[in-house]
């Protein structure tokens, strides 16, 4: 068929020449900021994660050139990423997908194959937007983290479970710690709220039980990469 050539690989035999090092690096970085501009449209983000969406294809894209067969390299090249994690911020579903999907290509375009790369990234980060498009349930954003601040006088095992099963389908303590001098004590709970749940309703009752002392309820703290 006439359009194989999109799915035949630019290198040939294996060889790496400069006017295919050249086009393999420019398409890397035109996909990776394909991929880059996708994930802005319904996603919040940082600008050092955008350039790295951009630049991953073409890093992989060399990496995967210079290993070319090479199983020692390979191994070695392996070792030397599995190191990267002890640098990474914990990120979202999301991120990681998009991640992954720039690894994907930088392999693809580091092998020349350059027409699978980019009709690979048009269609997952499509099919990624029409997915992030959808009225889905997500009990993910219904889970919040509950800090309540107690006397020292108040044995808080238990004291608001009969609160947490009106309230929450979940309701874990996660951390308990003196303040005041010992004084108080400041209770985190990790806390899922039943559908259509007041979270005013639910802090009201606590702090009538907690003697009207610190209540807060927000979204779980995720830590992010410093910003460039």
């Amino acid at each position: 068929m006439t359009t194989d050539f999109i799915f035949e690989s630019i290198m040939e035999s294996g060889t790496i020449t400069g006017a295919g090092f050249v086009t393999a690096t420019i398409c890397s970085i035109l996909i990776g900021c394909f991929i880059a501009f996708m994930y802005t449209l319904k996603n919040n983000y940082s600008k050092s994660y955008i350039v790295t969406l951009a630049l991953l294809p073409a890093i992989v894209q060399v990496v995967i050139m210079l290993v070319n067969g090479n199983i020692g390299a390979g191994i070695a090249v392996a070792g030397a990423f599995s190191l990267v994690r002890f640098r990474s911020a914990p990120g979202s579903g999301k991120e990681i997908t998009s991640i992954f999907l720039a690894m994907a290509v930088g392999l693809a375009t580091g092998m020349g194959y350059i027409g699978i790369a980019a009709i690979f990234a048009v269609i997952i980060t499509v099919a990624n937007l029409i997915l992030s498009s959808l009225s889905l349930n997500n009990k993910a954003s219904e889970e919040k983290t509950l800090k309540i601040t107690i006397p020292e006088s108040l044995d808080f095992e238990g004291v608001f479970d009969d609160i947490f099963e009106r309230f929450t389908t979940k309701a874990d303590l996660e951390e308990v710690k003196t303040s005041g001098m010992g004084s108080l004590y400041k209770l985190t709970y990790k806390i899922s709220l039943r559908q259509k749940a007041s979270t005013k309703a639910m802090m009201d009752e606590i702090r009538q039980r907690n003697g009207n002392l610190e209540v807060s309820c927000s979204r779980p703290v995720i830590v992010r990469a410093e910003e460039l």
